[in-house]
């Protein structure tokens, strides 16, 4: 049986599954996915490797008892087993107070995730795009490191509601490091694509060299508050943390940033400058994400935070029915409107500041106010007269995206970024101008 499975028969072997229920309620998941991936370091390819899964899970309630069970064999035994295992489960287990019972079809938004182009990539074009970026620096005698990843894959449920959902996807990854051969120079660059033919290995090397040569020589000028501007890398690591925040039940239950005294909320206040607006889009072609979420409800495009006011918030169809509202799905993706100006209009504008290539190492300081840590890296730059004057060390900052998007100056282009903080998740971020950012420590890190 193939890896990747066309509808028809998703749809067919899980009909098949459903047939062998007892269940009150059953719902099955499927999902398969072909991942292959190339890792190089010391300008030279050190692994490369692929793996491929298919994963069936049960789900079978009696009443609110529920037990799940998985299996990845798929004859007509293994899977009248699973089946029955998830039974057995869900009467042993004890009732889910907060068991919801399953959703009936769900109109759904045409897929536009899946390429054919990322599908049918062979090793030797994986090899072709890693060899563009080793030889630009050993061209320039420089020492690169970088990971490339290709996916297809697809994600499938049914239930015996009559609910069916169906979604093929395709996406690459690309990331470059390129350390000077002194080692004191550091660049950084990253693509996401759903499109094969749209990665481009090549400007991206060049990039994360420009930044390297650039970084070498760094000053360590004083911490404080500065006006920074941030590239969509730098941004987006930021905003991963709003973006995980927009939950309704953590903020009425006092546990979030958009918690008020009294179990109140801020949805419907107006948080941050009016010029931002986050929102989700699984139609949006340059970023596509499955049109229905993880319980089968429907996905559509939705704003967030909408000229700076919290328009929405994500509901568990639980919590939905506890407060009596529309149960809101969170999203599948996430990305923020921009502006018109480049990055180079951007530093043209500022007096004195600084660039930020990229943070890393993000951790959580205070969720009641979502003020986060971290480092600057692989490139830092001080801006004198709307000119990149010489690289600076990095600095340890403690900021907030809440304060950040407060203190916005400008947007700039939206990009299509790749987290660098290890989920590889792909956003659509502007660049942006910040007043007052708060670097608080100097790092030797390079």
């Amino acid at each position: 049986m193939s890896i990747i499975l066309p509808e028809a028969d998703v749809k067919a072997l899980l009909t098949k599954v459903l047939t062998y229920s007892k269940a009150d309620e059953c719902e099955v998941n499927l999902q398969g996915e072909e991942w292959s991936n190339i890792r190089y370091a010391r300008n030279k390819v050190s692994t490369c490797g692929s793996l491929v899964y298919k994963r069936l899970a049960v789900q079978s309630a009696f009443g609110k008892k529920v037990g799940v069970a998985t299996i990845d064999e798929f004859d007509d035994a293994s899977l009248e087993k699973v089946v029955r295992r998830s039974e057995e489960l869900a009467r042993l287990a004890p009732e889910n107070p907060e068991y919801v019972e399953l959703l009936g079809p769900q109109p759904y938004l045409p897929p536009i995730g899946f390429f054919d182009s990322t599908a049918t990539i062979s090793a030797e074009a994986r090899a072709k795009a890693v060899a563009q970026s080793i030889q630009i620096a050993r061209s320039k005698n420089q020492t690169v490191a970088g990971y490339l990843e290709d996916r297809v894959g697809y994600s499938a449920m049914m239930n015996n509601k009559g609910l069916f959902a169906y979604y093929p996807r395709t996406i690459v990854n690309f990331s470059s490091t390129i350390r000077t051969e002194d080692g004191t120079g550091s660049g950084f660059a990253a693509q996401g694509v759903s499109d094969f033919t749209k990665l481009n290995t090549n400007s991206a090397t060049q990039t994360a060299l420009q930044k390297a040569l650039g970084s070498v020589g760094a000053r360590a000028i004083e911490p404080g508050k500065y006006t920074v501007i941030l590239e969509p890398l730098a941004a987006a690591v930021l905003l991963e943390h709003l973006f995980r925040s927009l939950d309704a039940r953590s903020a009425d239950e006092g546990r979030s940033f958009l918690s008020k005294p009294g179990g109140k909320t801020k949805l419907g206040e107006r948080i941050m400058d009016e010029r931002v607006t986050i929102y989700s889009d699984p139609t949006n072609p340059e970023l596509p994400a499955s049109p229905w979420s993880s319980d089968g409800r429907t996905q559509e495009k939705i704003n967030w935070i909408e000229k700076g006011v919290v328009k929405n918030l994500s509901y568990s169809r639980f919590w939905a029915q506890k407060k009596g509202v529309k149960a809101v799905p969170p999203p599948t993706n996430f990305m923020m409107a921009g502006g018109s100006a480049t990055l180079e209009e951007l530093i043209k504008t500022t007096q004195r500041g600084i660039l930020v290539t990229k943070f890393w190492y993000i951790r959580s300081v205070d969720p009641q106010s979502l003020l986060v840590t971290g480092l600057t890296r692989d490139g830092t730059f001080y801006i004198e007269n709307g000119k990149i004057k010489h690289p600076v060390k990095n600095f340890r900052f403690n900021e907030s995206p809440v304060i950040m998007l407060n203190n916005l100056e400008t947007l700039g282009n939206v990009e299509r970024v790749v987290s660098s903080e290890g989920s590889f998740a792909n956003y659509l971020i502007p660049a942006m101008k910040i007043r007052e950012f708060t670097f608080t420590s100097l790092s030797d890190a390079v």
